[in-house]
């Protein structure tokens, strides 16, 4: 099972950052009085639009005001390790754990799930279709050195990909070989642009897939299995998050209609669920998640 997604760079995240770092330190609207939960979370999700579709009506309801930042999944956990977030909702299993056992986070819940694939241009220059397992696909791309575009930005997505490149035995480095630093969305469309292959969350694809010149090629390997946990920071460590919002978004995002909504998700727009509710991901069995054709 590979850890998961996350990592645009976008300009105004360095700002949303520092602005945060100021109200912890100055200590504004600590705990009980704040009005707002700050949430850190993947690119894939904002992409995908899976939190557009579930934030409005926690809002409403709790009277919350959900501040998210998106970016990538190593950059929500450090942000958590920090104390800087109240909230973090990731897809690196082995990182997040580590940070449960740091202390720093608490109320560690499974979400949701989903799968990557490997994508690329329809004349498949390497062959990867007939590669079967993801692993070899990528063997089969490095030994033709087809154009192949990396997140590169310590996402979930690219812990995924380097894992995959370690079981093939390949040290992934030359032209052909590109590390963009972007977010899965823009990963995609670079990808397009150059005819070239990339990992990618079947959400986020199949959400853009209209606008790119790029199609599945290689899916349902239980290595490319996607989970997505939530957690709050500790407060017992950071009291000046706010624990009270933090818990009621955890419990709003596991409860039974919300995970309803999620399973629900996509299904009119692309004829299949983008992400799949956490009670399917019990044992984390392969995903069956195949493109209509």
């Amino acid at each position: 099972m590979c850890p998961g997604d996350g990592g645009a760079h976008y300009p105004w995240v360095v700002g949303v950052v520092l602005l945060l770092g100021a109200c912890i330190g100055a200590g504004c609207q600590a705990g009980r009085g704040r009005t707002d939960v700050i949430l850190a979370t993947t690119t894939s999700l904002q992409d995908s639009g899976l939190l557009e579709e579930l934030l409005p009506a926690f809002e409403a309801r709790s009277g919350y005001r959900v501040k998210t930042i998106a970016t990538g999944t190593g950059h929500a956990l450090a942000l958590a390790r920090q104390g800087a977030v109240d909230v973090v909702l990731a897809h690196a299993p082995d990182a997040e754990a580590e940070l449960v056992r740091s202390g720093a986070v608490v109320d560690r819940r499974l979400v949701t799930g989903n799968d990557f694939v490997i994508v690329g241009p329809a004349s498949d220059p390497a062959g990867i279709r007939l590669a079967g397992a993801a692993a070899a696909a990528l063997a089969r791309i490095a030994s033709v050195q087809a154009p192949f575009v990396s997140r590169g930005d310590e996402s979930g997505t690219h812990q995924c990909e380097r894992r995959l490149w370690r079981r093939a035995g390949i040290e992934p480095a030359g032209s052909w070989y590109l590390q963009a630093g972007l977010g899965m969305g823009q990963t995609l469309a670079l990808a397009s642009e150059r005819g070239a292959y990339t990992l990618a969350d079947r959400g986020t694809f199949l959400v853009l897939r209209s606008q790119l010149r790029l199609g599945i090629l290689v899916e349902n390997d239980p290595e490319l299995l996607n989970v997505y946990h939530v957690m709050r920071a500790n407060p017992e460590r950071f009291p000046k998050v706010n624990a009270v919002g933090a818990a009621a978004l955890i419990e709003y995002l596991v409860e039974a209609d919300t995970q309803d909504r999620i399973g629900a998700f996509g299904k009119e727009l692309y004829g299949q669920s983008l992400f799949v509710p956490a009670g399917r991901l019990a044992g984390t069995p392969p995903l069956d998640q195949s493109e209509p054709r």
